[in-house]
């Protein structure tokens, strides 16, 4: 399993009572009330429901935080999913400086950091809690998950029992925060949270308010096949945002096939889906993740707009 040390959430709250803010982010968490950001457990009707829909920048992430927020303004976006990771949009060890100016330039123009992108997979993450307190301190809710990997040569339930304590201390210490961290499903051989099953084993206990799944639609129907409506039933109480591309099976001439993003509509992704989504009382952010290649700025921009005209068909 390639997972860090796990550190103590006394260790992490005895650190962050200790911790000096930077003056980027004015007060102090300390003196904040995080009850003031609750993340309702008992959600609203599904009729009265608002889902911002976002765009993940990581194809965009080049952009500074003026240019971020206009391209944001100009697709119809309610604003990105930002990953504030190694060679993302913003390192992990510069968030507390460069976070606010993204935060600050989206809110100008009405719109917001939804979900903030990750690699914490324990509180020993390098940065986990500057990061996590940044977040809190700027108001945000939402954070993703870093990917964990399955050992081959190893026991899948002796490491699946390994990993629990890492997420009960993180989500404690987002209890402690006002936060919300969700872990993505991602498809692959090795991947945790591939099943779903396996990582609902691991928070069916914990409070959703404080973790859950950032529900990929996407790779739930690569590794779901048929049963992908199962898997996304299983993690709906749990969701704290949800992921939306499309893929098709591309057959090589060596006999194998992969799965191949492609733009959303083109493959196998059910619109059925969405019908259950809008039904539901989910009231996270819904964002658009865009892995196929989307060609120069001009393209780019134009995918981005097909598919978000695509994506609220669905959900008209």
């Amino acid at each position: 399993m390639h997972s860090p040390a796990s550190l103590t959430r006394r260790d992490f709250l005895a650190a962050t009572a200790a911790a000096t803010v930077t003056a980027a982010l004015g007060t102090n968490l300390a003196a904040e009330n995080a009850a003031d950001r609750p993340i309702p457990l008992i959600a609203p009707p599904a009729s009265q429901v608002s889902r911002p829909i976002i765009g993940f920048s990581k194809p965009f992430q080049k952009l500074n935080a003026t240019a971020t927020a206009e391209l944001v303004a100009e697709i119809g976006w309610d604003g990105i999913e930002c990953p504030v990771r190694t060679k993302g949009q913003i390192e992990p060890a510069h968030a507390a400086d460069l976070l606010p100016a993204y935060v600050d330039a989206l809110r100008r123009q009405g719109h917001d950091v939804h979900l903030v992108t990750t690699e914490i997979t324990s509180l020993a993450t390098p940065h986990a809690e500057s990061l996590l307190r940044t977040a809190a301190q700027l108001g945000l809710k939402r954070i993703r998950l870093g990917f964990l990997q399955y050992d081959a040569q190893r026991d899948i339930q002796q490491q699946l029992r390994e990993l629990a304590p890492a997420f009960k201390d993180l989500a404690a210490a987002c209890a402690d925060l006002g936060l919300q961290a969700g872990y993505q499903n991602h498809s692959g051989a090795d991947s945790v949270g591939g099943p779903v099953w396996d990582v609902f084993g691991l928070i069916r206990s914990l409070d959703p308010r404080h973790m859950g799944f950032c529900f990929d639609i996407g790779h739930a129907t690569i590794e779901g096949g048929l049963s992908w409506p199962i898997e996304a039933r299983l993690a709906e109480p749990f969701y704290t945002a949800v992921f939306v591309k499309d893929f098709s099976w591309e057959k090589h001439a060596n006999g194998r096939s992969t799965p191949e993003w492609c733009p959303l509509g083109d493959g196998l992704v059910s619109p059925s889906f969405f019908e259950r989504l809008k039904r539901s009382s989910f009231a996270g952010p819904i964002s658009q993740h865009h892995e196929y290649e989307v060609g120069d700025d001009a393209s780019m921009r134009a995918h981005f707009k097909r598919d978000l005209a695509k994506l609220k068909s669905w959900l008209a």
